[in-house]
């Protein structure tokens, strides 16, 4: 109908990347609801019990066996392992640039919160809080982690952005929380996955 605003066409198999606490998994969990997809999140299926790694080609096949499906919603980074088994099956790749200072925040209120309520994560392991004031470690801050990988996953991320316009497929590239909103707001509310989406 003219004059109608249509929903974005993202496709049946998403990924949204983005930096620890960029709220991946909320989006995607969003998405995955209001398309009907099942949502994949990678943590849940790379970390062991005691915040142990598993082996390469044991974490490769549990991506390869979550992302089999003709539709799915996937949040998480891991790029060493899914850039050459769940980037070239994905429709749409979403990425979430959020600044430093957000970020920053967002991973001492989610660790300060998950820690004092002792929550499970992934149904293996515990939030560690203090850990994130190693400002120097980035295999034990989150806050480290996203300062230290932040120009390297930009970079890498935008290559990828080329990439994916030359394979034919949809790259977003969301820089704050109001552009989420207007994402999920376009994307409408609950529909079957195969129906074309508008908005309401």
């Amino acid at each position: 109908m003219a004059g109608q605003q249509q929903g974005p066409d993202l496709g049946r198999r998403i990924i949204v990347l983005g930096p620890s606490c960029s709220g991946k998994t909320t989006l995607a969990a969003e998405i995955a609801r209001r398309t009907g997809a099942p949502f994949v999140e990678l943590d849940a299926l790379f970390w062991k019990p005691g915040w142990t790694t598993p082996p390469d080609d044991e974490f490769r096949e549990k991506l390869i066996e979550s992302h089999a499906g003709d539709a799915w919603v996937s949040a998480g980074n891991y790029l060493r392992h899914t850039r050459g088994v769940t980037w070239p099956r994905a429709d749409t790749i979403i990425w979430l640039d959020f600044p430093l200072h957000i970020t920053t925040r967002r991973v001492l209120a989610r660790s300060w919160r998950r820690w004092r309520s002792r929550e499970l994560l992934w149904g293996t392991n515990r939030e560690r809080f203090w850990a994130q004031f190693k400002l120097w470690s980035p295999n034990d801050s989150l806050i480290a982690y996203n300062a230290f990988q932040h120009r390297k996953h930009r970079a890498t991320f935008e290559q990828a952005m080329h990439e994916a316009k030359a394979a034919g497929k949809r790259f977003l590239r969301l820089r704050s929380q109001r552009s989420v909103e207007r994402l999920l707001q376009r994307l409408g509310t609950e529909r079957p996955a195969d129906e074309a989406p508008t908005a309401p």
